[in-house]
């Protein structure tokens, strides 16, 4: 049986028939269909070498979804099976989450303490090759699955520096890269600070469970809160959604708008918060992308925090993957995502309250940490 499933929220199964019934009544299809056939019976009586009707499909449909968008694609066993070890907490390989802005490979962001962002690789830095090979037309799913390998493997990628002609060659040796979701501190007296470098299935808990324990050292309730969603890439929406509510006292959160209802669906926060804190200041920068848009769109809207730092990567649409016969798959965009001001997330991103160029995130307080704890103070 052919299985649909949310990639980008959770893996829900979707009705086939759901999908297929708009498109078989469109006349254009069948001709479509017919035209389909001919070449495919053309190339296996005439072509030089004997060609399987399997490879000539698969290739078909790849083609089919390389024409869509950067996020459609066809998809191998290998490639489906990626997908899911992606929000499990930890995988072999760089460390990288990538997309194709402009029709180039571009790095999203490196993943925390990954070998990427220890390398030197930086959000917005645009993939020339792989191992030798030009990446010019290579779309996400080849692209990741050329740069992940064994752990101990190296692979050699150059890379243009966003806004410039320069290029930088790095030798990364694969490892395994362990998703480190939250990291808490408090910063001053009454004031805790919680990165949030991914979403991955238990993230929300271990906000939660880190902002309690803020609570516990500081002796008392926390006065303020400074929340880091710089170079979070992105990762499980249903994360987000939950981190949301935690923050919110009912409202709308997300309106996710496809062409039908079912790829259509408004999120709204339940009735109380489990994190009651008002004075809230949100920092992103560029590689905030994806899930952790719609945190800080969903915060930023409510008015339930500030945003401090500079407009994010703008990553806001729905994948939905699809299983086919033979553990293959395609992953199809389904919808986009409004902020519930209703501002397009995609290839715009979320603007910033206060606008803060980043410096160093390693200092103990760089430009935008320090402008974000000077917002809460005074709000």
């Amino acid at each position: 049986m052919t299985k649909f499933r949310f990639f980008f929220i959770v893996y829900a199964l979707i009705p086939a028939s759901l999908f297929s019934t708009p498109l078989l009544a469109k006349e254009d299809t069948y001709r479509g269909l017919s035209d389909f056939a001919k070449a495919l019976n053309l190339i296996e009586k005439n072509y030089v070498e004997e060609v399987s009707s399997e490879q000539l499909t698969r290739s078909a449909i790849k083609g089919m979804f390389d024409s869509l968008d950067p996020y459609s694609v066809y998809l191998s066993s290998e490639s489906l099976r990626s997908l899911e070890i992606g929000t499990m907490g930890e995988f072999e390989g760089i460390g990288v989450e990538i997309t194709v802005r402009d029709g180039f490979l571009t790095i999203i962001s490196p993943i925390e303490g990954s070998p990427a962002q220890e390398a030197g690789v930086k959000s917005g830095d645009v993939i020339v090759s792989i191992d030798g090979e030009n990446a010019e037309k290579t779309n996400i799913v080849d692209a990741l699955d050329r740069i992940r390998g064994r752990e101990g493997t190296t692979v050699d990628i150059v890379v243009r520096r966003d806004g410039t002609e320069q290029t930088h060659n790095f030798t990364i040796t694969r490892r395994i890269v362990k998703l480190r979701s939250v990291e808490s501190r408090l910063i001053e007296k009454d004031i805790g600070y919680i990165k949030l470098s991914q979403f991955h299935r238990d993230s929300a808990d271990e906000f939660l469970s880190s902002y309690r324990g803020l609570e516990k050292e500081n002796g008392a309730k926390l006065g303020g809160l400074v929340l880091d969603l710089r170079n979070n890439p992105g990762g499980l929406l249903e994360q987000a959604l939950a981190l949301s509510d935690m923050f919110m006292d009912k409202g709308l959160i997300l309106n996710v708008k496809g062409r039908s209802e079912l790829t259509s669906k408004e999120y709204f926060a339940r009735e109380g918060m489990e994190i009651p804190i008002n004075d809230v200041a949100v920092i992103v920068n560029r590689g905030s992308a994806s899930a952790s848009e719609v945190l800080a769109g969903a915060l930023k809207d409510s008015g339930r925090a500030k945003i401090v730092g500079t407009r994010t990567f703008g990553k806001g649409s729905v994948q939905s993957v699809i299983e086919l016969s033979g553990e293959t798959g395609v992953k199809i965009t389904t919808a986009r995502l409004f902020t519930p001001k209703g501002i397009l997330i995609d290839d715009k991103g979320i603007e910033p309250d206060i606008f803060v160029e980043g410096g160093d995130e390693d200092a103990p307080l760089d430009p935008q940490l320090a402008r974000a704890l000077e917002t809460v103070k005074h709000m």
